[in-house]
């Protein structure tokens, strides 16, 4: 069942990401970021009220702060990098935090992955990697080496740095309550926390709130749904499984371009990569 969940989870973030890029376009990546965090919480709230609120046990409201700073800084450090770097050598190095997860979830969580599911772990991020650099057209060692050179790079590893612990720290909020409320009450800290810097920062942006609303609910709705399978999924299973499973998002980024836009001459790069990486997953499966 984490399978399905955590492949869910991916589609969902595709499609988040999609409005979020959208958004974009119209407005700076600080209003973006805090419409993701803030659109989210209707419906987040919507299934706490459909589900109930569930008994909450000792450290659940340290962990959702702790979230919500973890969850701010590294998704405002990512928009910058994504700001100032190239995508493809961005997702690359970001990707990369999936060894930082492994750490935390052992250190956090006791979290030890099989034989079978460390080596799935390890060739579908691999594969992630090689799917990348191909895209961007750069040496293997390209991402890495920029982190000396480009801040784009060195906002990534700070994306990174932030993103594992909170995998971590939304796992153990939804294991002290449920998952459905951990969302809600976990964003309801990231968007009280980035409000007063989006205030000083992008509050001219607030009047084009009205103009693309359909578009922040689009953002909210899809941000929700992500969150809420990859929570349910992460309590589960370990939680860099999930992660692993949930990279199949660039598999499927890469498919709608390809059925829709006609980008075949994508596949010609990207399959060394991309077939790595299903390999990867099918040995996660079967470790699992």
């Amino acid at each position: 069942m984490w399978f399905i969940l955590s492949l869910l989870s991916a589609l969902f973030q595709l499609l988040r990401n999609v409005a979020m890029k959208q958004l974009g376009h119209a407005l700076d990546e600080t209003i973006n970021v805090w419409g993701r965090f803030t659109f989210l919480l209707p419906f987040a709230g919507a299934a706490v009220l459909i589900r109930g609120i569930p008994p909450i046990q000792d450290g659940f409201w340290m962990y959702s702060f702790l979230f919500g700073v973890a969850q701010a800084l590294g998704t405002m450090s990512l928009s910058k990098a994504l700001k100032t770097s190239d995508i493809s050598m961005v997702t690359s190095l970001w990707k990369l935090s999936l060894i930082l997860l492994v750490l935390w979830g052992y250190f956090a969580l006791g979290e030890i992955p099989s034989r079978f599911g460390l080596a799935g772990l390890l060739l579908s991020l691999s594969g992630v990697y090689l799917l990348n650099v191909h895209l961007a057209r750069v040496s293997l060692w390209a991402p890495i080496a920029a982190i000396y050179k480009d801040p784009g790079q060195r906002w990534t590893l700070g994306a990174a740095m932030g993103y594992a612990p909170s995998v971590v720290l939304i796992k153990k909020m939804a294991l002290l309550s449920d998952a459905t409320f951990a969302v809600l009450i976990g964003y309801v800290f990231c968007s009280a926390m980035i409000t007063p810097y989006v205030l000083f920062r992008s509050r001219i942006h607030f009047s084009g709130i009205l103009r693309y609303w359909k578009s922040f609910t689009c953002l909210g709705a899809f941000a929700a749904l992500s969150t809420w399978f990859g929570t349910t999924a992460y309590t589960m299973t370990i939680t860099a499984y999930v992660e692993a499973v949930k990279q199949v998002e660039v598999l499927f980024a890469l498919m709608i371009g390809i059925f829709f836009f006609d980008e075949t001459s994508t596949v010609r790069r990207i399959w060394p990569g991309a077939l790595v990486m299903v390999a990867g997953l099918v040995l996660l499966k079967l470790g699992t």
